[in-house]
């Protein structure tokens, strides 16, 4: 690699990382949408590029379940669920250019629909971002972050 294209790389992998420290959640919205067509429409994006959901955990029921253990009822969603789920080539990838990006794994999109407003429906995900590994390590991430990006906007209908 010629010092040009190192320079402009380094400047590239800096704005990159800037741009994740400064939004380091994502979130995508769908107005007049019901929560389970994205929810749904949220795992066919994960499953159309051949990964598996792991885990999806009900956070909506497990606020309301256990809200009044807690003292408080107030309603917060229509419902929210994660989904959790990983792709062994990225993260391979992730782990080979830094082995303590094994904090990263699995990936989780959530999916929500708050209370006040259940037809809006939101979808989100924390950017993977891990201050202090080296070009390679951030590059990875990138990767994972573009991966996530693009089932989160699927997901309500952005391309």
């Amino acid at each position: 690699m010629n010092r040009l294209s190192s320079h402009t790389l380094f400047v590239t992998l800096c704005i990159a990382a800037f741009g994740a420290l400064a939004q380091p959640v994502v979130t995508y919205s769908k107005s007049g949408a019901s929560f389970s067509d994205v929810r749904d429409d949220l795992k066919a994006a994960i499953e159309a590029r051949g990964l598996v959901i792991d885990y999806q955990a009900q956070i909506g029921r497990m606020l309301e379940r256990t809200g009044a253990d807690v003292g408080s009822t107030k309603p917060l969603f229509a419902d929210a669920q994660t989904m959790q789920f990983c792709s062994a080539k990225l993260s391979r990838k992730t782990m080979e250019a830094d082995p303590a990006n094994v904090v990263m794994c699995p990936y989780s999109i959530v999916v929500y629909a708050t209370a006040a407003k259940p037809d809006q429906v939101f979808v989100a995900y924390r950017r993977p971002m891990r201050p202090g590994g080296g070009p390679a390590s951030r590059a990875a991430l990138a990767e994972v972050d573009t991966l996530l990006n693009s089932i989160a906007r699927e997901a309500v209908g952005r391309k």
